[in-house]
């Protein structure tokens, strides 16, 4: 009588352990807003590459640089806007993507600028950077930009690499709320 319930439970682990199995990664997308959906709390941000990602909202995620919005617009959640262009922090599981954090970039929020990294300095959150018109300038950086940003830059040994910085002006400085190595 048990040998005939041990197939059924090998394929329930089976089932089981592969869903846990499934990783959650990090990362942050830049992209256009194609299409907002607050009934279903998404958002669609259409890539450089072209791809579409359907990003799922939480109550607790924070949207940074947009101006308050009327309430009941159809073209509008979280202040942000149809065509605008967002930077977007995120988890996922499998393909579904959450966000927890989105910065608009332009007019009201994020501006960004091609730079030459010097150096990083993590535990002071500072960064020291070659400005396309030669000058040198250092920039503040976010817990989240100290934390995560820019682990792709190999800066070792007198080494500077091409990045674009996402960065506020608050109190006179800059700050960078995240960077990417240019493409």
């Amino acid at each position: 009588m048990h040998n005939r319930f041990l197939p059924m439970l090998m394929l329930a682990l089976l089932v089981c352990g592969s869903a846990l199995g499934v990783e959650r990664r990090h990362g942050i997308l830049v992209g256009e807003i194609l299409k907002l959906d607050a009934a279903t709390k998404t958002v669609v941000v259409k890539t450089a590459d072209g791809a579409d990602h359907t990003i799922h909202f939480l109550s607790r995620t924070a949207v940074h640089g947009t101006q308050a919005t009327a309430s009941g617009a159809s073209d509008t959640f979280h202040g942000l806007e149809k065509g605008s262009k967002v930077a977007v922090h995120y988890s996922a599981k499998g393909t579904v993507m959450t966000a927890h954090e989105v910065d608009n970039i332009g007019k009201d929020g994020l501006k960004a600028t091609d730079v030459t990294v010097e150096h990083i300095d993590r535990a002071t959150k500072t960064m020291t950077v070659k400005t396309a018109h030669g000058t040198r300038e250092t920039f503040h950086l976010t817990d989240r930009a100290a934390r995560d940003s820019g682990k792709d830059l190999d800066l070792g040994a007198g080494k500077s690499a091409k990045a674009t910085v996402y960065y506020s002006e608050e109190a006179g400085h800059k700050v960078v709320h995240f960077f990417k190595r240019a493409v």
